[in-house]
């Protein structure tokens, strides 16, 4: 099974009986961010792919590639949760938010698995890279970078819009299309969670080598980690939602993880046990 749809049967699991009468209260497809308070009070988060839209400039060709907006609000959870294997990157990226989500209320019920969650915590200091090491990094991560780049030794960025780095990080940048043998070479490798939109993060697992230190990292990795886990990640780095009302408002109006991270939302760090 793909992960996603590993993870959805595993929440449906975990939550049991009220798993049939939860519903989607409110959605909000940000610039930034695509949020979901569901009808039990949970809030979720996931990228936006705007870029990965296709044909986005034209509405009438647009229209099918969404969950209905006259109905999302209201809908049934597991009636959302098909999107998580959709073509389709926004009912993904709404599917996704709404599996985060019923995570989040998985966790606040005391559900607890063979991992130690650590709150207030960003990812990127729980992984450790010495500079003997060899480093591939899957998304612009900055924190990242400037920390590779203060540290040297051989690393390694795969990204598909090099736009975005800056000069001295295309020095080691990589295209997407060329990045498997990179990614095999590795000893530690480091995953955008925005992999699980476009369903690339399968395969990048699957071409890693045994033994390499694995984290996937971003708020669009915030859901139950055993299926992440059980493909040899090792850290899951993502966010919980505290405030959804609140964090809706700021999404809608265009906000950023800058504006919301740690007073809407907190940090959170998912390390499995040895």
């Amino acid at each position: 099974m793909k992960i996603l749809e590993e993870t959805a049967d595993l929440v449906k699991d975990k939550t049991g009986k009220a798993f049939d009468h939860l519903t989607l209260e409110k959605a909000v497809i940000g610039l930034f961010f695509t949020g979901v308070k569901l009808s039990n009070g949970a809030g979720g988060l996931c990228y936006t792919p705007v870029k990965s839209i296709p044909k986005a400039v034209c509405c009438p060709s647009s229209a099918g590639r969404i969950f209905n907006p006259e109905h999302l609000n209201g809908m049934p959870v597991k009636e959302i949760l098909h999107g998580l294997s959709s073509g389709e990157p926004v009912k993904t990226a709404v599917a996704i938010a709404t599996l985060n989500a019923l995570s989040a209320a998985c966790w606040e019920n005391g559900v607890t698995g063979d991992y130690v969650i650590t709150k207030n915590m960003d990812a990127q200091d729980a992984v450790r890279m010495p500079v003997e090491k060899s480093v591939a990094v899957v998304g612009a991560f900055i924190p990242t970078l400037q920390a590779l780049k203060a540290r040297g030794g051989t690393w390694w960025v795969i990204e598909q819009e090099p736009e975005t780095l800056t000069e001295d990080e295309m020095a080691h940048y990589i295209p997407a299309k060329d990045s498997a043998g990179i990614i095999h070479q590795a000893d530690v490798l480091i995953i955008t969670g925005v992999t699980l939109i476009n369903h690339t993060l399968e395969g990048i697992l699957a071409t890693s080598k045994k033994g390499t230190t694995i984290a996937v990292m971003g708020p669009t990795a915030s859901s139950l980690p055993e299926p992440l886990f059980n493909r040899g990640v090792g850290i899951v780095g993502g966010v919980r939602v505290t405030k959804p009302d609140r964090l809706l408002d700021i999404i809608s109006t265009g906000g950023s993880g800058y504006h919301f991270l740690d007073r809407y939302a907190e940090r959170m760090v998912l390390i499995k046990n040895e």
